[in-house]
């Protein structure tokens, strides 16, 4: 869809005021968006407008998303001596490293650092575990989401069913290590490890970095209002 057609279905629907979910349950928003706007359901990973994401968020709820994920030779000590010294148990009783990285050193003295040029996982005695440079970072942002077409909408419950109202469409382009290192500094993006022992090596199902819906505007450095 180009971006002068999607801003008058837009509009349009904009106009209509509240409509009915298409579908129950948290992907409700999206797909209702989509096809109030005549874009089929798609597993395609192209974006959907003009080389942009569409993206639509309820502005009450504050839900967290996954950004991408990214290893790619960022581990300063082996995966599995990193579970071995400092993991803990999980609910099937194996070994693992499923935390959510703060400032603050959690129960197994691992923190996020942050620094002008990179971000690590550090332990309280010094070590450093893992360290992704913010401008590796940054051209990875830019490769999934080079840009975003995010949309607002109100919500209210009517017998039962959910309604949405979008009232809002932004367009936002680019972002930076400078952008980057203030977010991870108020914590608005949040770094998961999630990894395990599995005997002879670590199964790693991807550092994944990830953001409270409401705070995407703060990765961008363009954004506009378009409809």
């Amino acid at each position: 869809m180009k971006l002068q057609e999607f801003k008058t279905k837009f509009i349009k629907l904009k106009e209509n005021g509240y409509i009915p979910s298409k579908r129950n349950g948290p992907t409700g928003i999206g797909y209702t968006l989509e096809s109030s706007l005549g874009i089929l359901e798609n597993n395609n990973a192209k974006p959907d407008i003009e080389g942009a994401e569409l993206k639509a968020h309820r502005t009450q709820k504050k839900a967290l998303i996954t950004l991408f994920t990214f290893n790619n030779k960022v581990w300063k000590m082996s995966p599995l001596e990193a579970i071995k010294k400092y993991g803990s148990l999980d609910a099937n009783g194996r070994k693992g490293l499923y935390y959510t990285m703060s400032l603050k050193p959690n129960s197994a003295g691992l923190f996020l650092e942050v620094t002008k040029t990179a971000i690590s996982v550090r332990h309280t005695s010094g070590e450093i575990v893992a360290l992704w440079s913010l401008q590796s970072l940054a051209d990875r942002f830019i490769q999934k989401i080079p840009s975003l077409i995010f949309i607002s909408a109100n919500t209210e419950e009517r017998a039962g069913k959910e309604y949405f109202y979008f009232y809002r469409a932004q367009l936002m382009k680019g972002t930076s290590p400078e952008l980057l290192e203030n977010q991870f500094k108020e914590e608005n993006i949040l770094v998961d490890l999630r990894l395990h022992d599995k005997g002879t090596s670590a199964r790693n199902h991807g550092t994944g970095f990830r953001v409270y819906e409401h705070k995407m505007p703060l990765l961008f450095k363009s954004i506009k209002d378009i409809a």
